[in-house]
């Protein structure tokens, strides 16, 4: 099984290059995979059918119990042979219909390849929720082969529809998934068969299993979706809504009916639904004129006669809806196959410009007589077996006990059937008869395309009349669905003639009402004209998606103004009111959600650091300038790092702290273009709002706090992390091998985020596109005018290489001096933070933080000049390198034969040294290591330097003294080179 679905994926990968070598013959060697899959079920007949079916299980995430499970029974076996056989088929009929200069048609071929294999997947999975991933997978599929044709508006309106309505089925399905699996206790379909669940959740998933295969077999009020997807190519419309896609749908009902067709929603839903849409089906296909929307409106009352007989249950149920869905596979595939070829050789599929194709085109004539025949339900084909099964199986129901509703059930189908009679006739002789003083339609020849053309639906109509009289052969293939279900007397037998009977009679009588119907078709149809029109469900379905568009425009231009507090106070408030809202419900549920104990304080220096902690808070809220509130809103996250000392966590202490510094120096840097105090007037009312959100958030947090610390059942995941950081990372610092070794997926996936970030950082600065360019060229001129007209002097000594860069007015001798003392003590203990951090407080990240200050010192005290001389590297490089060493460390683990990121410890003695331990996983400490620096750096040259540029920009500070004022020249010069030289650099910068 699993081999079959590879093929599917490998050579719908491979089809587009297929047709870019060999162009439409490429269809035939892709032809051969679908035709593999129906061989493979006909070897495995036997099997199939035998008490233990075929079946693989393979594990995929055992967390959430979800297995690669497959099983070849006998309602899977048919479905193969369906989806793969008549695959087959239209992907032969595809190496005739396209032309090997068809606009995306290596694109259409990888699609419709790729759908058989989902189909095929869909009706072999024994689990459901792979199931759904096989359902989903068929409905973008979908999309894509409906919208084949890109530039046709009415494709893409077409193929939209089709998914809107599907998807939106099928989450109605994964609900009713969900609820069925976890009231079973398994989501093996096989299991949950065997011992249904019972109870009103029960009741309320088979609704919304329903829904979702309701939606997909364009039942009412969803049907109005298949006449659309009459915009795809014919020979999409011949296998997904005719033969596949939407017999997935019936396939979710015939597959569900043996353990849940007693509930009481079954009958009402299924029946009902399915007997509406077969008259609305019906009836609109005889008020077509397109041969294509005439067969759509068949395949919608067809599904509906589906529906209906799947949803009986019981033996007879079960046995009349696989023969019938093996006789709509043959002649609804063949028919939309006749119709592409019809479209193909004449141009047009209109009844009102067709005249006098059958007397020219006799075997397709004959197709088509033999395919409509079936469909009508007239012998011997084994469309009429199937439509007499289905009639005596009604009639039991209804002498049985069944009453009045299976009696309307009765008058439903015969009246369907009548109708069905009359627009298969409708089909034939619109498409082959002569209109009486029309010329003949222009018919060009088919060449050697006829072969397939003509061929291929030939074959169908060919297999639906032979399987009528064999029919008794295939009855012991169809039975061992139907029992699964429970026998309810007079069962039903495949068969042209059982004698005499009240179900003959309705053959009889439905044939001849027919018959009528063709007979007085232009009464029939003056009467439909004179009808007026009922609304169209499409109509309602566009109504609802403007009113979506329009209900969410309002609420987005409501809620998304460009207002920071407006984006925050809804974030803060919908998260308060949820949370909140939760926990009462658990409360007034009696719900015991408190700690059995609470410790308030450990020590009196715990209430010191709360005290100073929360009067910073109120610090930051009542401020009015940005800088105190900066400097307040450090204070309590220095005060955070205190408790986390306090309670011996150094490593997150120290992490906090460092981590508490940088974002000040981030607000600093923001800080410059705003201006000092804060420009929100809030009125009293905005005021009192704010004041609520912050106050809920507040008792959230606590709450939240609360009932996590006593909501644990389970063991911890820290538990045994002692032990486990020793023998498996080879440190004893928990927190820094649980990082690099224990959750080493988790801080790579940390780094990937990191590097993003820095990039929108530098994006959101950088963006000044030609100006940046403009000005980088000024710079590049005064760079060259200035080496021209300067002389070197005798060399200036500083503190700071750059130094002398830096106006006057802003230098710190003090400043410089420090840095220039301090960094690289800065550096080294950095360096020791990443090498110590595997047994002591530390690490890259630790580490990484403490360089990025350093490197803030420099900038600081030397502007963006004295940065770049620090490190003559980009960001981009620092960050790029440490990424590959992280993730690199994990390739090279498994080139050593080890699984992905696994470490190992090397112990040597060296001398004067003594025992000196390396663990691999410094490799990657390393790599986070650089990330952080990379990412400070980036900031620093965002934030820091290029704002730099910006408000000297905006300050005129790169405007040379005007010649007509001499007096500034002198004076000014030395502040205009270092301007310029600063101007320099950071232009530099920008280019790179």
């Amino acid at each position: 099984m699993l081999p079959l679905l590879l093929a599917h994926a490998v050579a719908a990968a491979v089809a587009p290059w297929l047709v870019s070598r060999l162009g439409r013959r490429a269809f035939l060697l892709l032809a051969l995979v679908p035709a593999a899959a129906a061989v493979w079920a006909l070897t495995r007949t036997g099997a199939a059918h035998s008490a233990s079916p075929p079946q693989l299980v393979l594990p995929w995430v055992p967390s959430l119990d979800l297995q690669l499970a497959f099983v070849l029974d006998p309602l899977a076996w048919l479905m193969v042979l369906v989806v793969g056989g008549v695959g087959a088929l239209v992907l032969l009929y595809c190496a005739a219909y396209f032309d090997d200069d068809e606009p995306g048609l290596g694109r259409f071929a990888g699609c419709l390849t790729a759908f058989a294999g989902a189909m095929l997947g869909l009706v072999l999975t024994d689990d459901l929720l792979v199931l759904y991933i096989f359902w989903e997978a068929t409905t973008v599929l979908s999309y894509l082969l409906i919208g084949h044709r890109p530039g046709s508006k009415v494709s893409r309106a077409a193929a939209t529809e089709a998914l809107v309505v599907t998807t939106a089925g099928g989450l109605a399905m994964l609900l009713g998934m969900v609820l069925v699996g976890e009231a079973a206790g398994t989501y093996r379909i096989s299991q949950i068969l065997a011992d249904p669940p019972s109870g009103p959740m029960v009741a309320a998933a088979v609704v919304c299993l329903l829904v979702g295969a309701l939606s997909k077999s364009a039942q009412v009020p969803f049907h109005f979706w298949l006449p659309g997807a009459m915009a795809a190519p014919t020979p999409v419309s011949a296998y997904l809504h005719a033969a596949a896609m939407v017999k997935a749908g019936i396939y979710l009902v015939a597959r569900l009916a043996p353990g849940f067709a007693e509930e009481p929603v079954w009958a009402p839903v299924v029946l009902g639904v399915g007997g509406l849409t077969m008259l609305i089906g019906a009836y609109r296909a005889l008020r077509q004129h397109d041969l294509k929307l005439l067969l759509a409106y068949g395949t919608v009352s067809q599904l509906g006669f589906l529906t209906v007989v799947a949803g009986l249950g019981g033996y007879n149920g079960g046995l009349t809806a696989l023969t019938l869905l093996l006789a709509h596979a043959m002649f609804k595939g063949c028919l939309f196959l006749v119709v592409g070829t019809v479209d193909h050789l004449t141009g047009t599929r209109d009844l009102r410009e067709l005249s006098g194709l059958g007397r020219r085109m006799p075997l397709l004539l004959a197709t088509s007589v033999v395919a409509a025949g079936s469909m009508a339900g007239v012998p011997p084909m084994l469309g009429f077996v199937s439509k007499e099964m289905a009639y005596d199986t009604v009639l039991t129901r209804a002498t049985e006990g069944g009453g009045l509703p299976d009696a309307v059930l009765l008058a439903v189908l015969v009246t369907g059937s009548v109708l069905t009679v009359a627009y298969s006739a409708r089909f034939c002789l619109g498409a082959f008869g002569r209109r009486s003083g029309a010329d003949d339609t222009p018919l060009h020849a088919p060449g050697r395309d006829g072969v397939l053309l003509v061929g291929v639906p030939a074959l169908l109509a060919g297999l639906s009349l032979l399987a009528g009289p064999l029919s008794t052969l295939v009855e012991p293939w169809l039975e061992g669905y139907a029992e699964l279900m429970p026998h309810a007397g007079h069962d039903v037998h495949l068969g042209l003639w059982h004698g005499f009977s009240p179900a003959l009679g309705l053959s009889a009588l439905t044939l001849g009402l027919g018959a009528l119907l063709v007979w007085g078709r232009t009464a029939v149809e003056r009467g439909q004209s004179v009808v007026p029109r009922v609304p169209a469900a499409e109509r309602g379905y566009r109504l609802l998606m403007r009113g979506l568009d329009r209900l969410s425009l309002e609420v987005t231009g409501g809620v998304q103004r460009g207002s920071l507090p407006l984006s925050l106070g809804l974030v803060l408030g919908t998260t308060v009111a949820v949370t909140l809202g939760a926990v009462a419900v658990g409360l007034a549920s009696g719900a015991d959600l408190w700690p059995d104990s609470v410790t308030l304080w450990a020590s009196p220096a715990d209430l010191g650091i709360v005290a100073v902690t929360g009067l910073a808070a109120l610090v930051a809220v009542r401020s009015r300038r940005r800088f105190r509130g900066v400097l307040a809103v450090g204070v309590s996250g220095y005060g955070v790092a205190a408790l986390f000392a306090l309670h011996g966590a150094p490593d997150l202490a120290l992490t906090q702290v460092l981590v508490e510094t940088v974002s000040l120096v981030v607000f600093v840097l923001v800080l410059r273009r705003f201006s000092g105090r804060f420009n929100d007037d809030a009125t009293r009312k905005q005021r009192a709002v704010r004041t609520v959100i912050g106050a809920g958030a507040g008792v959230m947090a606590t709450v939240v706090a609360l009932i996590a610390a006593g909501a644990r059942t389970a063991t911890p995941a820290s538990a045994g992390m002692d032990v486990t950081a020793v023998d498996f990372g080879g440190g004893y610092n928990i927190v820094n091998v649980i990082l690099v070794d224990i959750r080493n997926w988790d801080t790579l996936g940390e780094l990937s985020v990191v590097l993003v970030a820095a990039t929108g950082i530098a994006s959101l600065v950088y963006v000044r596109g030609n100006e940046v360019h403009e000005h980088n060229e000024r710079l590049r001129q005064a760079r060259v005018q200035r080496r021209r007209q300067v002389r070197p002097t005798t060399a200036s000594r500083s503190w700071l290489p750059a130094a002398d860069q830096v106006p006057e007015r802003r230098r710190t001798v003090v400043f410089e001096v420090l840095a220039r003392l301090l960094f690289h003590t800065i550096m080294v203990w950095s360096v020791y933070l990443l090498l110590a951090g595997h047994n002591l407080p530390g690490g890259g990240f630790a580490a990484g933080i403490v360089a990025g200050l350093g490197l803030t010192m420099r900038y600081l005290a030397g502007g963006r000049s004295e940065l770049q001389v620090a490190v003559p590297v980009t960001p981009g490089a620092l960050m790029g390198l440490g990424l590959f060493l992280s993730a690199g460390f994990g390739a090279v683990s498994i080139l050593a034969g080890g699984l992905v990121l696994e470490t190992w410890t090397f112990t040597w003695d060296v001398p004067l040294l003594g025992e000196v331990k390396v663990v691999t996983s410094l490799a990657f400490d390393v790599g986070v290591y650089l990330v952080v620096v990379g990412l400070v750096l980036d900031v620093l040259r965002s934030l820091g330097g290029q704002v730099d540029v910006q408000i000297e920009q905006e300050q005129g500070v790169d405007r040379q003294p005007a010649p007509s004022d001499p007096s500034k020249v002198g004076s000014d010069q030395g502040d205009a080179d270092a301007a310029v030289a600063g101007r320099l650099s950071a232009g530099e910068e920008v280019g790179r």
